[in-house]
């Protein structure tokens, strides 16, 4: 009993200790300020980043962080080879469906089903990371422009799509309206406001993708980032993209 009393104990300084340090690490949402046109520097935000040639971007691969998940999307099929340890997963993103690969084998039925949902869980965090920016007016936001010690952001808030919709997110800019971080108020991590820089940005057939990030614990990249016009610019050959 006595030991179980001393479990019971450490377990609840720990947790004190976690919400203490919760409260600490995140921060307050900024102030809304009414009287900004968040859809006007929302314009001025994609004209920076020359949206149009995100649009026109037939195909872009890259390797998200650590090395851990790679991914080749052909942008107007809206089709990604998803590959991870020994898997691969040919998705179609508009109906999270497809074929599903393991050790090089096609699989089927219940595997085929979880390594599917596996692939669109993974697509849905990494491929916002490659393209987040771009995303600021996408269907199911709502945008408002916040101010913080003399300095205005843009606040995105996704109330649909992905997996985990609700999610805010705060974009603060450059004098030319670029992203260089943003602040996240999401669901998946215990604290608020976790502030991330978007820098290095590289220049994909005159689109701009930040590949580093950098926050409180360190620097996080995309890797092999390449993209074009045609299927061999990510060197893949024609078909690479069509479903068994």
């Amino acid at each position: 009993m006595k030991k179980l009393k001393w479990i019971g104990l450490i377990l609840l300084v720990f947790i004190v200790s976690c919400v203490s340090c919760f409260k600490f690490i995140s921060k307050d949402m900024p102030i809304v300020d009414p009287q900004e046109n968040a859809e006007l520097l929302a314009d001025k935000v994609l004209e920076a980043l020359n949206q149009p040639a995100w649009d026109s971007l037939a195909y872009i691969k890259w390797t998200f962080f650590f090395g851990k998940h790679h991914y080749h999307w052909d942008k107007k099929q809206n089709r990604a080879i998803v590959e991870w340890k020994k898997n691969k997963v040919l998705l179609d993103l508009d109906q999270v469906d497809g074929d599903a690969y393991s050790d090089g084998k096609l699989v089927t039925g219940e595997e085929k089903t979880k390594l599917i949902q596996k692939a669109w869980n993974i697509w849905c965090n990494d491929s916002f990371w490659l393209c987040a920016p771009y995303k600021i007016k996408d269907p199911g936001t709502s945008r408002s422009v916040v101010s913080e010690n003399g300095k205005k952001g843009l606040k995105i808030e996704y109330e649909s799509g992905g997996v985990t919709p609700g999610d805010i997110y705060v974009w603060w800019l450059d004098e030319d309206y670029m992203p260089n971080a943003w602040q996240m108020w999401v669901q998946i991590l215990p604290f608020k406001g976790v502030r991330n820089t978007w820098q290095d940005w590289k220049d994909i057939n005159g689109a701009k993708i930040a590949v580093a990030h950098k926050s409180a614990v360190g620097t996080a990249k995309l890797s092999n980032v390449e993209g074009g016009m045609s299927i061999a610019d990510i060197g893949l050959t024609k078909g690479a993209f069509e479903l068994n």
